[in-house]
């Protein structure tokens, strides 16, 4: 595992952040990958590495980073006690898909000074919490990201003023969503109105719901993972970098 530790310094203080990538020469392009509820741990660590190994340098910030240091979370262990948002709660108010997409304008200006970093079009991958911040980026920057993806993220098209959808007109990037089946945090209704807010800005996009797969179905760290939708993701991931990162 080719892995970097370091710190961005953004407007709200210093965010720690990891960056992986594949053994060999020339620049490759880069893909910013937003975290979920859970926080940093070896299965995202094994995720950005799986990633790199497909051909791009990855950031893989903190965005937890408001709240100060925590010790690595357990998922099963949070699941099991049956009080997820006990255990996450200060955590996950820290940040927010503006807060994240404030903090993307630096995690940018940082990838700009690699040297092993080709081009300024960037790719965004989300999950849970970051697959509306993911899309909330591509429609804040839209002329870096040239695609973005979220896989079984929530609330993306609420009433609320930080929903992602309401950026939709802006956006230029590819979209792919993939929601989890019978997830409460997108429901139908809203994978509906999803669909019409891309379309009706005639974004390049697709949005699928995974039959059967459950919400956190990528995390092999959780006990609702299914490997076969899984490695569906990391098809339509790679397919969707490769279309328009090259």
């Amino acid at each position: 595992m080719d892995h970097e530790q370091l710190s961005i310094r953004t407007r709200d203080g210093d965010c720690p952040a990891h960056v992986f990538k594949r053994e060999g020469s020339g620049p490759r392009p880069a893909v910013i990958f937003y975290m979920d509820g859970l926080g940093i741990r070896p299965t995202l660590f094994e995720m950005s590495q799986r990633l790199a190994d497909g051909g791009y340098v990855v950031l893989l910030p903190d965005l937890y980073y408001r709240a100060g240091p925590y010790e690595p979370l357990e998922p099963k262990k949070i699941f099991a006690s049956g009080d997820v948002m006990g255990a996450i709660g200060h955590l996950y108010s820290s940040t927010n898909n503006s807060r994240a997409a404030v903090d993307t304008e630096s995690f940018l200006a940082y990838l700009d000074t690699r040297k092993d970093v080709a081009g300024r079009k960037v790719g965004t991958t989300g999950y849970c919490m970051g697959g509306g911040i993911s899309l909330t980026v591509a429609g804040t920057y839209p002329d870096r990201i040239a695609a973005a993806a979220s896989f079984h993220g929530g609330n993306l098209a609420t009433d609320s003023e930080l929903s992602p959808h309401r950026l939709a007109p802006k956006m230029k990037g590819r979209i792919y969503v993939a929601g989890a089946d019978k997830d409460n945090s997108y429901p139908p209704a809203m994978a509906d109105r999803l669909e019409k807010a891309l379309s009706d800005a005639g974004i390049d996009h697709r949005c699928e719901v995974y039959p059967g797969a459950l919400h956190g179905w990528t995390m092999a760290d959780f006990p609702v993972y299914d490997a076969p939708a899984a490695e569906r993701h990391w098809r339509e991931l790679l397919t969707l970098f490769a279309d328009r990162l090259g």
